[in-house]
């Protein structure tokens, strides 16, 4: 361990099995690139995890789910915290600043169900439970049959209430259900045409003090750059659209073929009635691209009306 290894670290995270075992991934990781660094996690109970009875886009959003964890980073309780980048506010606040971005699980969103084998075998009036108007918009204006209906809770909660008969079938992030060793228990990974990921799903952040340089370097080792272009390219199209859970926004970044970078984002209305979209294939090799691709679909889906759907000043 180098003299500028850090000595102690301290970990913020929700107290949810998912949040814990990102955190307990992201303690392993650094104790292996410092063995000699006393690593500790800090479990916080958020707001978001508190209310459970009401979507979230009614109770303020996704920035529910960290505010009490910016407070113990703040007061200095802990020294980064770590996060589903999908939800991390578009607009980080100000002192806070993101400190690595590890490489991506599976973006994709995953069908479960005790009963039917996809999405399309659902029959009409089926009750699918999902936690995101994102999900709910996309899959009402493919499936408007089916009854889709609120499902909040952590994973383990979600699954129950599907094994005790209150849905057909549930949507979940895939890589949620992996981490926690369900992989088992997903019937159809829902290919992005169907259903486009949220922005930034399936990827780690560790959130710091932006005052922390000495963080940044130590944490660097973690940043898997691809994936920090890809989210950021995303981020910074649903930046510019205001992009929170209470907007049925989604969008993917992917490296394809000949070096290029495809972005596939959309907006819909809220009850699936119609759906925009923007496709951008671009070469992706730095920050400044990553911003210009994701800032020109923003400009396009604002130029197709996006913005009747949106919350813009």
């Amino acid at each position: 361990m180098s003299s500028d290894a850090p000595g102690r670290l301290v970990l913020a995270s929700r107290e949810s099995s998912l949040a814990m075992w990102q955190a307990e991934h992201v303690r392993d990781r650094l104790r292996g690139l410092y063995p000699d660094c006393e690593l500790e996690i800090l479990g916080l109970t958020t707001e978001g995890d508190r209310i459970l009875d009401r979507p979230l886009a009614e109770i303020g959003g996704k920035g529910l789910f960290i505010k009490e964890l910016e407070v113990a980073l703040a007061d200095g309780r802990a020294d980064l915290a770590v996060h589903s980048m999908k939800d991390v506010p578009m607009q980080m606040p100000e002192g806070f600043a993101i400190g690595a971005v590890l490489v991506r699980e599976d973006p994709r969103d995953a069908f479960v169900s005790n009963t039917y084998e996809s999405l399309d075998a659902l029959p009409s009036g089926a009750r699918l439970g999902t936690s995101s108007l994102r999900r709910s918009a996309q899959l009402l204006a493919r499936y408007p049959h089916l009854d889709v209906r609120p499902l909040r809770g952590n994973v383990n909660t979600r699954l129950r209430k599907l094994d005790e008969g209150e849905y057909e079938a549930i949507i979940l992030a895939a890589a949620g259900l992996k981490r926690l060793g369900f992989a088992d228990r997903i019937r159809q990974v829902v290919p992005p045409p169907h259903c486009l990921p949220a922005v930034g799903q399936g990827a780690l952040a560790i959130e710091i003090r932006a005052d922390r340089s000495d963080l940044v370097d130590a944490l660097r080792p973690l940043n898997d750059p691809a994936t920090a272009l890809a989210v950021r390219c995303e981020r910074a199209m649903a930046g510019r659209l205001a992009g929170s859970c209470r907007v049925p926004l989604a969008g993917y970044c992917e490296a394809i073929e000949g070096g290029r970078h495809e972005l596939r984002a959309r907006v819909a209305a809220p009850d699936g009635s119609e759906v925009l979209e923007s496709v951008i294939v671009e070469s992706i090799s730095c920050e400044a691209d990553a911003d210009r691709v994701g800032l020109a679909a923003a400009e396009d889906l604002l130029g197709q009306g996006a913005a009747r759907w949106l919350p813009l000043s």
